[in-house]
């Protein structure tokens, strides 16, 4: 316990001099932040007594802390560790049921889920697909297509459900002034309700009769996941884009997220240094600042806050990356190819190109788990097995002006 008092006290240290040699406010409010949360662990250390069990007890209260909290974490975004808790080791377990099942011509529910990351799929050695050079007996993946989006937003799994309501705070008033033995000022809070509608996402595949030759477990493998990333790669897209209408998710830059007040957009010509600051600071109430929330912008204009320069040309932006995910002087990022650059000079004035705010205030509500089914009709002539899955979901902004939207300026 000592030696873990200890750690903790010189990692506060190191970020107590860090602190003090930095002038970047945003870099300043997170060191501050993860001082504070230093401070009460060597607190409630130090009130542990000597045994091990209530080592553990106090480890696993601060696991759950952490889990809980709203920090950031690359690859999993706001959302609580609990709601992205699928042991994906032990689902897999299931596959090899799975792709007999789907070579009997069953439809199967795929036991990968549709939201969630998953680890990479290996398939066999390659060579009932792709024969192999002598140098190679391996498949090379394509670039990724799937932004990470649909794995940090809040997740619901609600199977066998239609629509889905969720309640937010809409206006809190304001009380007044009241004379002597007359009413009371009315302050009634009122309440808005998002509605997440069931939206049906289909995917379908063709692949070579060669393929059922692979072990049952790889053959789900391979079409699972190549069904699953066409209807994920389709469902990210959508939380930005969706529409709003029958059979359609509700997008962030959709004006059915009633949620959002479109007033509160922020229009931008350019990006330059004061940018980030711009949409930080324009972003919640009127009475706080937010911690950092997600950035979701796409790929052409990170490569413009990298190109921004100081007097002394030496990049303004410190941008760590990691894929698809990473900082921006401290404030997270979110790559999706949804969003149209606010730099590019054929977007057209008034285009969503950004929207920040904590990913959370975005529901995910999946209705009924991906599905599979299996044919061999169509094609027969030509050797070909036919996939075609699907997912029922909805989604929606769930709530009062969760996301700031930043549109490009005329």
């Amino acid at each position: 316990m000592e030696e873990l008092i200890k750690k903790y006290e010189e990692r506060r240290a190191a970020l107590l001099a860090q602190s003090e040699a930095s002038n970047d406010v945003e870099e300043l409010r997170g060191l501050q932040k993860q001082i504070q949360d230093l401070n009460a662990d060597i607190e409630e250390l130090k009130k542990v007594k000597p045994t091990d069990e209530r080592t553990a007890t106090v480890n696993d209260a601060a696991e759950k802390r952490d889990a809980d909290s709203q920090k950031f974490v690359q690859g999993k975004g706001f959302v609580p560790a609990e709601n992205r808790n699928v042991d994906y080791s032990k689902i897999l377990e299931t596959r090899e049921k799975a792709g007999q099942d789907l070579k009997e011509k069953r439809a199967v529910k795929s036991p990968l889920g549709i939201f969630g990351e998953l680890r990479a799929v290996t398939v066999g050695d390659g060579a009932s697909i792709i024969v192999p050079k002598s140098y190679s007996s391996t498949i090379n993946p394509e670039f990724n297509v799937v932004s990470s989006l649909i794995d940090n937003v809040a997740y619901l799994s609600l199977n066998g459900g239609e629509s889905f309501s969720q309640g937010y705070v809409d206006e809190v008033p304001t009380g007044d002034y009241t004379a002597e033995g007359a009413n009371a000022a009315t302050a009634d809070t009122k309440f808005a309700y998002a509605q997440i509608n069931k939206s049906k996402i289909t995917a379908y595949s063709e692949v070579t009769e060669e393929l059922l030759k692979l072990p049952n477990a790889n053959y789900a493998d391979v079409v699972f996941e190549n069904i699953r990333k066409a209807m994920r790669r389709k469902i990210t897209q959508q939380i930005l884009l969706g529409g709003g209408n029958t059979n359609q998710l509700v997008g962030i830059f959709s004006d059915k997220a009633t949620a959002i007040d479109s007033s509160t957009d922020l229009a931008l010509a350019t990006i330059d240094d004061t940018t980030l600051d711009e949409i930080v600071f324009r972003y919640g109430g009127d009475e706080d600042v937010e911690s950092p929330a997600v950035l979701i912008l796409s790929k052409e204009d990170l490569l413009e806050f990298a190109k921004v320069r100081t007097s002394t040309t030496l990049r303004y932006y410190t941008i760590s990356s990691n894929g698809n995910t990473g900082t921006i002087n401290g404030v997270p990022f979110i790559i999706n190819s949804a969003c149209q650059s606010l730099t590019k000079a054929g977007t057209a004035a008034g285009a969503y190109c950004m929207a920040y705010g904590h990913l959370t205030n975005y529901q995910l509500v999946e209705f009924s788990p991906m599905e599979v089914k299996t044919s061999e009709d169509y094609k027969f002539q030509e050797g070909m097995t036919a996939y075609r899955g699907n997912v029922f979901c909805g989604g929606n902004v769930v709530k009062k002006n969760g996301f700031l939207r930043i549109t490009k300026k005329n």
